[in-house]
């Protein structure tokens, strides 16, 4: 009897225990100004619980960018990791795709996604009749 309870402990140590995969989510870079750190809102939809109506929901995630690679506006993919730091969750795997190039005047401040018209001012006023 001894023997059998050794055999069973044994097999239960050896068999590895089964952890989840880390997530991997696709966001937008909306600020660079930090050095190795970039912070990426990532947008999911939800379905309402009464209404049954899709919403928009953003998390927003700081992401460890050790070569400081991505900049504001590009696509990116992202990794969970340990934490970094008091924010710092995840890391940066790969740029799915650049930001056109723009000034980060036009970028700065803007919502993740949209896309800002090209305005030269308001329009000049009627000519006046003499």
């Amino acid at each position: 009897m001894a023997s059998e309870m050794s055999q069973t402990n044994n097999t239960a140590a050896a068999t590895p225990t089964k952890t989840t995969g880390r997530r991997v989510l696709q966001g937008i870079v909306t600020r660079d100004k930090m050095n190795k750190t970039r912070r990426v809102e990532v947008e999911r939809l939800v379905q309402h619980p009464r209404y049954g109506k899709y919403i928009k929901r953003r998390t927003i995630c700081y992401v460890h960018d050790e070569n400081n690679e991505s900049h504001l506006g590009d696509t990116v993919e992202i990794i969970e990791s340990r934490p970094l730091s008091r924010l710092k969750r995840w890391r940066l795997v790969r740029i799915v795709k650049r930001a056109p190039s723009r000034t980060l005047a036009q970028l700065e401040g803007s919502v993740a996604g949209s896309e800002i018209p090209e305005t030269g001012g308001a329009a000049p006023p009627p000519p006046v009749a003499p």
